[in-house]
């Protein structure tokens, strides 16, 4: 089944404490249907000093499940639900069901 949120996706939190917060995907957990959001989901991780990093408290992204996040329609930003169709050439793109538009390059 081809991906229907990838890396690099610009999309929008639908659930949670930072529902209709926005954020490009860093990373797509496909085995754990996990996504990370850049700027997203923010928590605190106490670490230990280590040679090479003081520690102390450090605040970074941690994993949303996919069902919490919708791709950003392209035209508007708001959430949307993704279809696929072909191109003349052969390509199979995603597309926003919202608007029409083509999410692919």
């Amino acid at each position: 089944m081809a991906a229907k949120i990838k890396k690099g996706d610009n999309v929008v939190v639908l659930t949670g404490r930072d529902k209709g917060k926005a954020g490009t995907v860093t990373q797509v957990l496909p085995k754990e249907d996990r996504v990370y959001v850049q700027g997203v989901n923010l928590v605190k991780r106490h670490t230990a000093p280590k040679p090479g990093s003081p520690g102390g408290i450090l605040e970074k992204e941690a994993a949303l499940h996919l069902s919490n996040v919708a791709i950003a329609d392209p035209k508007d930003g708001k959430p949307t639900r993704v279809g696929f169709s072909t191109l003349e050439d052969g390509r199979k793109v995603r597309v926003a069901k919202r608007s029409g538009e083509q999410i692919d390059r």
